[in-house]
């Protein structure tokens, strides 16, 4: 196809295409509408970036993003040591927060197990979970990873590299949501959340 625009335009829209979600066609009407919006959109957006990639740095206790190094979850001793979620990504663990519901520290993997992707345990930040689930104060580790396969098979690594640990480890729990309804749940869902049924 030939191109339609100049080629400052052109690596605007081909490094658009590289974001999650968004195709060919959704990176040229994306990178029009910054175009429109220069004063608005495009001249805050390059500032906010230039600022992300220059001051944000992986946490080196837990693996979260942050601009300080323990990030502020890490640093606050408010949070409960005793406790931590294990996530795939920095995008659950913001999940997590979101809910509002826990309170203790994170660890951030990196990614999940998987033979087909070549994905092994050495990829992953696994030797520092075990390490902060064997030396520090922690009593228990939540496994809040996919309800996939390697999602699953990853849990279950972690389970077993865990059990020389002093810690009990456990998984969220799954089934129903909230505001679900039965009828529009598939198969898979609805066994999980009869195995897991609990006391009313």
């Amino acid at each position: 196809m030939a191109a339609a625009a100049g080629p400052e335009i052109e690596r605007l829209i081909a490094l658009l295409a590289k974001l999650p979600g968004l195709g060919p066609r959704s990176a040229r009407r994306a990178a029009l509408s910054l175009l429109k919006r220069r004063e608005q959109l495009l001249a805050p957006l390059a500032e906010a970036m230039a600022q992300a990639a220059e001051r944000v740095k992986t946490c080196q206790v837990c693996g979260s993003l942050d601009t300080r190094d323990p990030c502020s979850i890490c640093a606050d001793a408010s949070r409960d040591g005793a406790l931590i979620c294990v996530v795939e990504e920095v995008g659950s663990l913001w999940a997590m927060e979101r809910a509002g519901a826990y309170r203790g520290r994170y660890h951030v993997l990196g990614g999940l197990l998987s033979a087909l992707d070549g994905v092994g345990p050495e990829a992953l930040r696994i030797g520092g979970l075990v390490s902060r689930a064997h030396d520090g104060p922690v009593k228990e580790v939540i496994l809040a990873l996919p309800a996939t396969v390697d999602g699953q098979t990853t849990a279950h690594y972690l389970a077993d590299r865990l059990a020389g640990c002093e810690v009990s480890v456990t998984m969220l729990a799954r089934g129903v949501p909230v505001g679900g309804d039965l009828d529009w749940l598939d198969d898979g869902t609805i066994a999980q959340a009869l195995r897991a049924r609990r006391p009313a």
